[in-house]
């Protein structure tokens, strides 16, 4: 086994009005929070992109704010996944990939692909969507996770599917969603979505703990036993895995909290 993958977790976005008193300091200006905030976690998922269309001169200023090692995870646009049929999704997928994404280079994470909780499992609709995903853009290798939010979905059928084609499944520690930890790709993508304001740092310490822990074994090539697979009996290859944790939703006045408390437990 070589060395273990890279632990990175961080928030969604960075501006958001209650962190001005909860996390950035006293007056900084808007125009210096992703300064801030990119030194503080070592990722950051950008939720914009799934609602709004911008060009590569937003993605070079982004990267050129960022220190050398941070990673910026990108939301799919929503024309791409909510549509009833997904291989129809082509020319909004290059519209989205060629507006300057990769202008981000090193810095640029893997793209989430989020579908709505109603988007039902369809196998032959699912992969029709998995052949349009392209591995580079402009030069710039591409990674792709999938988030899934219908019950459907946690079948082993579909971890077949996506093992086929190396695209991890977005683990959602969600109230709702199906919480599916099967791996099956090269990184790990987690999405905490059950924090709560009044904790400081979004989780409770004992849960920080545990995901710290999960993080860690991700890493080095494991499996977390204690998180549910939809097919538990088709064993994962053991290899080290780049990881990515976002504190997300629930808890959000505290999440950029959250994701430093858990990059002390991982350092």
């Amino acid at each position: 086994m070589t060395k273990a993958g890279t632990i990175r977790a961080g928030m969604g976005g960075w501006t958001f009005e209650p962190w001005e008193s909860s996390f950035y300091p006293e007056k900084l200006p808007k125009a210096k929070q992703l300064g801030f905030a990119s030194r503080q976690v070592p990722t950051i998922e950008v939720n914009g992109t799934y609602y709004s269309s911008f060009k590569e001169p937003t993605f070079v200023k982004w990267a050129g704010e960022a220190p050398e090692d941070f990673v910026f995870s990108l939301k799919g646009n929503r024309f791409v996944t909510n549509r009833r049929v997904l291989g129809e999704a082509g020319e909004s997928m290059m519209r989205f990939l060629e507006s300057g994404v990769a202008a981000l280079g090193e810095k640029l994470g893997p793209i989430l692909w989020q579908f709505a909780p109603t988007k039902k499992f369809d196998p032959q609709d699912f992969e029709a969507f998995l052949k349009l995903l392209p591995e580079k853009q402009d030069g710039v290798a591409l990674r792709h996770a999938v988030e899934v939010r219908h019950a459907s979905f946690a079948v082993p059928e579909f971890i077949a599917l996506l093992r086929k084609y190396r695209t991890p499944i977005v683990y959602a520690d969600h109230a709702t969603y199906p919480a599916i930890a099967d791996l099956t790709g090269d990184f790990v993508y987690a999405r905490l979505q059950t924090g709560k304001d009044d904790n400081p740092d979004c989780y409770t310490p004992k849960a920080l703990d545990e995901w710290a822990t999960r993080a860690k074994t991700w890493a080095e090539g494991g499996d977390p036993a204690d998180l549910h697979h939809a097919d538990p009996s088709a064993k994962a290859e053991a290899k080290p895995r780049d990881v990515f944790v976002y504190f997300i939703t629930e808890g959000k006045v505290r999440a950029p909290h959250g994701a430093m408390a858990f990059m002390k437990r991982v350092s």
